[in-house]
């Protein structure tokens, strides 16, 4: 056994330049495992620099000097920012609270078609089972008010915390994105010199991340935008509400939109029962969870659908469990990152292993 594991390391860490690839990754892992918290700003600025560097490159093409796209790119998504956030949150924000108070008569409205059900169908026998399983959602809908409560009466740290956000990322997404290269320089001086592997790690996911982020920003959008269309066509209520979880859902491959499949058809069944509306609904979020799947994903992220499904839920709940939300977001380049450093390694007789 000793001797087997003995050859593997050979084989795989032999060269020094694997050694210094995984040396550097493990840094970078414990870092944000442990400091992920208090480097939080500095991991949203240097997300938005990827998203925000595509538009920088193209001003620069055109001639316009580096720091003053960056300046006229901060200023515009910024403004975008802004409409956004004072036209959708108040919106939001009223539907949460009608959402809040319809839930009581949700709830009756359950108990009502319960009732009822022995009437409907009297095969069902063991009626007590489905008692049960509405005074345990009860419970559940009680603890989430308490919840609730408790979340309002930490707002005012939460406030604090976006106001330094506020303050603190646009001015690190300015520097970054302006001294770009100063900074990969000044990496390049502290990191090891045998050092092949990890720029070709490099290279490959650095482009990857970007054009993922961008992706999964457009997704957001895409997926978001439809589902509040066709919610408003249907006359759903909440739609808003609905359709920005629907949009956010894919940030967690899978998982995600099957969570969010369940206040959709939740709040369908209560304001229509179980009558032709809800079943186009149900209809029209399936279509568009199969055109998210089949033909958004595959177009906007053509080399990370070549990980297997498995893979990419593995990724989401390993990752996630480590770094929480951006363990979940960053789930599938770290998948490729962990699938690319496998084969960059040597694998026998010196050479890197063949994809």
């Amino acid at each position: 056994m000793f001797e087997m594991i003995s050859s593997w390391y050979k084989r795989r860490f032999s060269d020094p330049h694997a050694v210094s690839l995984v040396a550097i990754l493990l840094f970078g892992f414990i870092t944000i495992y442990f400091f992920g918290d208090l480097i939080a700003p500095l991991l949203v600025a240097i997300v938005l620099a990827y998203l925000l560097e595509w538009p920088v490159v193209h001003l620069t093409r055109f001639g316009v000097p580096r720091t003053l796209a960056v300046i006229f790119v901060i200023v515009g998504f910024s403004s975008l920012m802004m409409v956004a956030v004072f036209g959708l949150v108040p919106t939001i924000w009223q539907q949460v609270g009608n959402l809040i108070n319809d839930i009581p008569t949700m709830y009756v409205g359950l108990q009502g078609f319960i009732a009822e059900l022995p009437q409907r169908y009297p095969e069902l026998e063991n009626f007590q089972i489905v008692e049960s399983v509405v005074t345990n959602a009860k419970n559940q809908v009680i603890g989430m008010g308490e919840t609730v409560l408790k979340g309002s009466l930490a707002s005012l740290v939460s406030l604090a915390t976006l106001a330094v956000y506020l303050i603190l990322v646009p001015l690190l997404v300015f520097f970054l994105l302006k001294d770009k290269q100063e900074m990969i320089r000044m990496a390049s001086g502290i990191l090891p010199r045998n050092r092949r592997l990890a720029n070709k790690v490099w290279l490959e996911m650095n482009e990857q991340i970007s054009n993922y982020i961008r992706g999964k920003v457009m997704e957001i959008l895409i997926v978001g935008g439809v589902s509040y269309i066709t919610f408003a066509i249907l006359d759903l209520r909440y739609s808003v509400l609905l359709a920005v979880a629907v949009g956010f859902s894919v940030l967690i491959p899978y998982i995600g939109a099957a969570a969010v499949t369940v206040p959709v058809a939740m709040v369908g069944l209560f304001q229509w029962g179980l009558t032709p509306q809800f079943y186009w609904l149900l209809l029209a979020y399936g279509i568009i969870q199969a055109l998210d799947g089949n033909v958004l994903v595959p177009v906007l992220f053509s080399e990370a659908v070549n990980l297997h499904p498995v893979a990419i839920i593995v990724a989401v709940l390993v990752f996630g469990g480590l770094w929480g939300f951006w363990g979940v977001f960053f789930a599938i380049p770290l998948a490729t990152l962990v699938k690319a450093v496998w084969h960059a390694l040597p694998s026998q007789d010196g050479e890197e292993a063949q994809v």
